[in-house]
């Protein structure tokens, strides 16, 4: 694990798996890079622990001079679970959820990591439910927000970026019953919503990430995160008044979040550069990553030259 600093190897340093205090929460996280470097704070969507920001991912971020820092969001992974109910099919069809936490609240938990691990403010960079997120960081906590970047994101209209109606019974299927059956479930899942030119490598992938998962957890309230992104609100107003450089990366092939949604939020937020990948799904398919890299490299740069 290295990284070239004018042209000599240099070691990234890796935290392993620790745990924060965070408003009566206990969340798990991981850092990669030096400490004094800017942080890249790393937002995780809709039920997937921090794992699915790959290893070498965040690895090859902080070889470009990060402090790359992952988490598992409240109710997924090794961080605290919260009690209550999900969400109904019914709920979910008619948008009508109440959610036992709102999207607000998540990102308060972002903000309170930081705290707690002593960073002032970060990059924040979110993928589906995580854009989501991580705009209501930049929202609610812009002291503490150097830059955005949204991927696969929308701003919570109620008219963009809706879910294609024939993936609608995904989100509605009954859980498996088995381990073995929940990694080949969320195989199938990736092989509907994912990018262009899925292999097999790309299944073996999943497949190893979610075992991984599966070991670690010891929570697992998706359906609780899923009524927050349903009880979404309008954040449209909020985002047209961010001060902060942001990129907003969307695929022309995502039909969970519709390429409107990527749309709408780059149109809201004042300057923010669109960039849409012909080919992309609702995946982050390792082809995609070096032209996500150097997006999230390039709008930190925008953010430091503002300083």
């Amino acid at each position: 694990m290295v990284r070239v600093d004018g042209g000599l190897p240099v070691e990234i340093q890796r935290s392993g798996e620790r745990f924060a205090d965070v408003g009566g929460l206990s969340l798990c996280f991981e850092s990669f890079g030096d400490p004094t470097d800017e942080t890249v704070l790393l937002v995780m969507g809709l039920g997937l622990s921090m794992l699915y920001w790959r290893e070498e991912f965040c690895i090859e971020l902080a070889g470009r001079g990060f402090h790359v820092v992952r988490f598992d969001n409240r109710d997924v992974g090794r961080s605290s679970a919260v009690s209550g109910p999900g969400i109904s099919g019914w709920q979910f069809l008619r948008r009508r959820a109440r959610p036992v936490y709102t999207l607000g609240d998540m990102a308060d938990d972002a903000a309170g990591l930081l705290d707690a691990i002593a960073v002032g403010s970060a990059h924040v960079v979110g993928v589906s439910l995580g854009s989501f997120i991580a705009q209501e960081v930049a929202i609610r906590h812009p002291e503490r927000t150097r830059s955005l970047v949204s991927i696969m994101g929308r701003p919570g209209d109620g008219r963009t970026g809706r879910v294609a109606r024939r993936l609608i019974p995904l989100f509605l299927r009954p859980a498996p019953r088995t381990p073995d059956g929940a990694v080949e479930d969320l195989v199938r899942a990736f092989r509907r919503i994912g990018s262009a030119g899925r292999t097999e490598a790309d299944d073996a992938d999943v497949r190893e990430l979610t075992r991984q998962s599966m070991q670690r957890e010891t929570a697992n309230g998706s359906g609780r995160q899923l009524a927050a992104a349903v009880g979404e609100r309008d954040r449209t107003g909020d985002l047209q008044g961010l001060e902060v450089p942001a990129l907003v990366m969307h695929g022309e092939k995502d039909r969970v979040i519709l390429p409107s949604g990527g749309v709408a939020t780059a149109a809201a937020i004042p300057g923010a550069e669109l960039l849409l990948v012909p080919g992309m799904g609702h995946d982050l398919a390792r082809w995609v990553w070096p032209e996500l890299l150097a997006g999230i490299e390039r709008t930190a740069r925008r953010a430091s030259h503002r300083l």
